[in-house]
């Protein structure tokens, strides 16, 4: 018998309807019910508008991350594509900057679970809801939990059947009503201004998270290299879609803020009140089960991406080995790293919604924009070889015009986002110049796994 040294390699054999899939799961159906009652008053009933134009932004982006997984199909998404084609500080930059999504994404499932069961259970004191559910997903993830594919693929079925018959209820009671008509008004109306459709869009962007996550599963998908990138759009159209659906029925039942206040006393907990005027209480009790669902697998999901990266950053020595790339010698789990992303989340106690979702979205749109200018510089660098098929204008113009949409919208970000994203950044590059002393040293790297279209499997890439 013959022993090979061959390393081991995943298994190829998700094709593009299982990626597709995947992808929409990581887009939770109740992400559209989250902000709806914000945004509908910030841009005085237009929540669609503003879904076409994030949509707008995430299909440029899309189309840009589609170029770069061809090229580089790893798990690293934008911090691997900005280190490789621009600048490796600037990789480096872009990482630190979406380390806000991982870090804040917990507080915002505490938020949701406040709004969500203080709806039911208004007796109960809201900072209960948070610390509850932060300790509960703190301890499944520190005693080592995991949730199979299976189990999230029924909540996220549960989750979209809850959505397809609130939209049937919707629909009913909009009928029923003789004062209400569809029409193009929740698209565009006399008391529509830019500024506030914008400013609504950089809050939805929360709703498309994770839509470019399904590049990490480069390593177990058939010819990743063309199936990645077409799911990937196929993700970001379906999920626009369907978000756009939604909140259209849903403008048409309650068309403006007045109408907005009468059946809610809490415009950020708005959608429970709606499941309430057209199900009753019995949907709004099954309504709030879904949302439950949704919070708990989304809490301990975000929980346990975070706490990984800090570690993978630990383990790297980008930060501190010893506290961040520690690991519990008998739970097997980076324990530190969940406790420290627990403490953070009770920031929750301290902030609204639409604060909390411009935080997060400071990260992302950072993310975004580097994606469609990591494409531009990579045909600068590589127009000339086999790398670069296809037209200039599609890997110029293209992911230019994505990216100057995705600054607006980050421009568009409120006060407290851009401070706090903006001071984040600002020492990201104070501990990059002292981690490089000066950039006398190499930028340090986050090491992350990259499939090769190759037999043998999984290797590893550094620079």
């Amino acid at each position: 018998m013959s022993i090979t040294n061959t390393p081991p390699a995943l298994h190829r054999s998700l094709k593009q309807r299982h990626v597709v899939f995947i992808g929409l799961a990581y887009m939770s159906p109740f992400a559209v019910f989250d902000t709806f009652g914000i945004v509908s008053e910030a841009t005085q009933g237009h929540v669609p508008m503003s879904y076409i134009i994030v949509t707008i932004a995430v299909l440029f982006t899309a189309f840009s991350y589609a170029k770069m997984v061809r090229v580089y199909p790893s798990a690293g998404s934008a911090y691997t594509y900005a280190r490789r084609t621009i600048a490796a500080p600037v990789g480096f930059l872009v990482g630190w900057a979406s380390l806000l999504d991982y870090l804040f994404l917990p507080m915002i499932n505490a938020l949701l679970a406040k709004i969500y069961l203080s709806a039911e259970f208004p007796e109960v004191p809201d900072w209960l809801w948070i610390v509850g559910l932060i300790v509960v997903i703190t301890v499944l993830n520190i005693i080592g939990v995991r949730i199979s594919a299976v189990a999230n693929m029924i909540m996220v079925v549960f989750q979209a059947a809850l959505a397809i018959v609130f939209v049937v209820l919707t629909v009913r009671a909009i009928l029923s009503d003789n004062a209400l008509a569809f029409t193009f008004a929740p698209f565009y109306s006399v008391s529509a201004d830019l500024a506030s459709l914008v400013g609504g869009a950089s809050v939805l962007a929360l709703a498309f998270l994770g839509f470019d996550a399904v590049t990490t599963l480069s390593e177990e998908t058939v010819d990743p290299r063309r199936t990645v990138p077409r799911a990937i759009m196929w993700i970001a159209a379906l999920g626009a879609a369907f978000f756009v659906a939604v909140t259209y029925v849903m403008q048409t039942l309650v068309p403006d803020i007045d109408a907005l206040n009468a059946i809610t006393p809490d415009i950020e907990g708005a959608s429970p009140y709606i499941a309430l005027t057209i199900g009753g209480i019995v949907f709004q009790t099954i309504f709030l089960a879904g949302a439950t669902v949704s919070v708990l697998s989304s809490g301990l999901a975000s929980q346990l991406s975070a706490s990984r990266l800090l570690y993978a950053m630990g383990r790297d020595g980008i930060i501190a080995r010893r506290i961040f790339g520690y690991v519990h010698p008998r739970l097997g789990t980076p324990i530190i790293n969940i406790l420290l992303v627990g403490a953070i989340a009770l920031t929750a106690l301290k902030l609204d919604l639409n604060a909390a979702t411009s935080l997060i979205n400071f990260g992302a749109f950072t993310a975004f924009a580097f994606v469609n200018l990591s494409v531009v510089a990579f045909w600068l660098r590589h127009r000339r070889t086999e790398h670069v098929r296809g037209s200039s204008f599609a890997w110029t113009v293209v992911p230019a015009v994505g990216f100057l949409i995705n600054v607006w919208l980050w421009l568009s970000l409120d006060q407290l986002a851009m401070t706090v994203g903006l001071i984040w950044a600002g020492l990201g590059l104070v501990y990059l110049v002292w981690l490089t002393r000066g950039f006398r040293r190499p930028t340090p790297e986050v090491a992350f796994e990259e499939a090769e279209d190759l037999p043998t499997g999984v290797v590893r890439v550094k620079e």
